[in-house]
């Protein structure tokens, strides 16, 4: 494998109901390190079940993935530890609501990094301090709005220092006006060349940030290129017609 791939998936296939549903059906895609990679498709194409394969949120049916050179497929692979190194923010905050922001943020870095608890918070604090939200640090999760959640979200995946960031719909339960303030977190990740790969129905965010458009359709991947070739001038009737609905 080229080493310059931070993760590559091979001919992943993901059945449900004993092979009725193909969710995935023979994906081979590669992740490179920096690379900004947005994936998009209609609803049901195996774009969520994709990401979830790549840190194992879901066990492939057939097929292998390779982070960092290593099979995580492989019985004898150490999952968790791959998995500190894929932060990971879903469409829902996940956030523990009994923990104030703080704590939330910590909490993962002081058991599973076994960082000292003074230099978690004050990462946090400086993560916060980026993302407008340094004065809610002692606020619990039911004290702000989903944009300041998904915010949180975002930079307490940043906190377990990762080599990945994986976004599945980020900005899907969010109200309208509360959309850009998250994308722009991730905008600026994109900047400072964070490899991540997100899952998103926002077209404007895979034109502007994207390295490179994956299109999904029936788990299969139909077309991949530059964002300017997939949304000028797609190849495939399937890319076509899909955007065609969208823009």
């Amino acid at each position: 494998m080229s080493a310059e791939y931070i993760i590559r998936a091979e001919g992943l296939k993901k059945h449900f109901n004993v092979g009725e549903i193909r969710a995935l059906d023979g994906v081979t895609a590669s992740i490179r390190k920096g690379e900004v990679v947005v994936v998009i498709g209609p609803s049901g194409s195996g774009k969520s079940t994709f990401l979830r394969c790549l840190n194992l949120l879901e066990v492939p049916t057939d097929g292998r993935i390779l982070f960092e050179g290593e099979d995580i497929t492989d019985k004898k692979a150490n999952i968790n530890l791959h998995r500190q190194k894929m932060g990971m923010v879903f469409q829902h905050f996940n956030l523990f609501p009994h923990m104030t922001i703080l704590k939330n943020m910590t909490l993962a870095p002081v058991k599973l990094l076994k960082k000292p608890q003074k230099e978690a918070e004050a990462q946090a604090m400086s993560l916060l301090e980026r993302v407008g939200l340094a004065d809610r640090a002692n606020a619990y999760p039911s004290q702000l709005s989903g944009g300041q959640k998904q915010r949180i979200a975002i930079v307490r995946a940043l906190c377990m220092d990762p080599e990945v960031m994986l976004f599945d719909e980020p900005t899907s339960a969010l109200d309208p006006e509360m959309v850009g303030e998250v994308l722009e977190v991730m905008k600026e990740l994109a900047r400072e060349g964070m490899t991540m790969v997100v899952v998103t129905h926002e077209m404007g965010f895979a034109r502007e940030v994207a390295d490179r458009v994956i299109f999904m359709a029936d788990g299969k991947i139909v077309e991949e290129g530059k964002p300017e070739q997939i949304f000028s001038a797609p190849e495939q009737p399937r890319t076509r017609e899909f955007l065609a609905k969208v823009l």
